[in-house]
């Protein structure tokens, strides 16, 4: 019988801690970042195999796994108390650090919010740049990014680009803002356009275009509050 390989015998590039100092945490699979926490495995099975035994147990659902009891945990071969506590002490730590992070982020309740956290951004340049702003379901702001920086009179809105990242980061919203170095805030007509444009492409992703503001010096213009988004 052919000795059974552990993860020690496993390339390098291929053992979840090595992997995830290189690569990141978002490169493993579930059963790899379970297999970290639960440290080894079984005198027949790797830590990884213990740990996809254990995602299985639970449906192949990581909430699931996450809600799960004690003694659901230790059912599973290769799972005694200790590593059973240990896993649902990570799960508790990444519960409190999800809800500490969601008090952090800002809530957007109206364009004047919006414009408050945008302004300083936009309101002295002396050239145009494209930002948005991407929000969770409670509409409060996940990242704002620059997307774009251009001339005097103009800047490009990318709208695959802001949409791909409204996707990666999971936002439920978007708020779209530029400002205009002239001072007048009035939007142009190519403005109004890249807004529809943005808004139905963000629409066929259950992605809602929530305003499209613009900054003049300090004064703004909301397309939400006009009426026209």
């Amino acid at each position: 019988m052919s000795k059974r390989l552990t993860i020690k015998d496993w390339k390098e590039d291929e053992r979840p801690r090595e992997k995830m100092a290189v690569l990141g945490p978002e490169s493993l699979t579930d059963a790899e970042l379970t297999a970290i926490i639960i440290g080894s495995g079984t005198r027949d099975e790797s830590a990884v195999d213990v740990a996809r035994a254990l995602i299985e147990k639970h449906g192949n659902c990581m909430r699931t796994l996450a809600s799960a009891s004690i003694e659901s945990l230790i059912s599973v071969k290769g799972i005694g108390k200790s590593k059973a506590i240990t896993l649902l002490a990570a799960v508790e730590m990444g519960k409190r650090v999800s809800s500490a992070r969601s008090k952090e982020l800002p809530e957007i309740t109206s364009s004047q919010s919006a414009a408050k956290i945008i302004s300083p951004l936009l309101m002295d340049l002396p050239y145009e740049e494209c930002w948005v702003m991407y929000l969770n379901r409670a509409n409060r702001l996940i990242s704002k990014n620059r997307m774009s920086k251009g001339g005097i009179s103009s800047t490009v809105v990318d709208v695959k680009l802001i949409v791909k990242g409204a996707l990666e980061k999971l936002a439920s919203a978007i708020i779209l803002a530029h400002n205009h170095p002239s001072g007048n805030a009035k939007p142009g007509e190519s403005d109004k356009t890249q807004t529809k444009l943005l808004k139905d492409a963000a629409s066929y992703f259950d992605i809602t275009l929530l305003d499209h503001i613009i900054i003049a010096g300090d004064k703004y213009f909301s397309f939400a509050d006009d009426g026209i988004i």
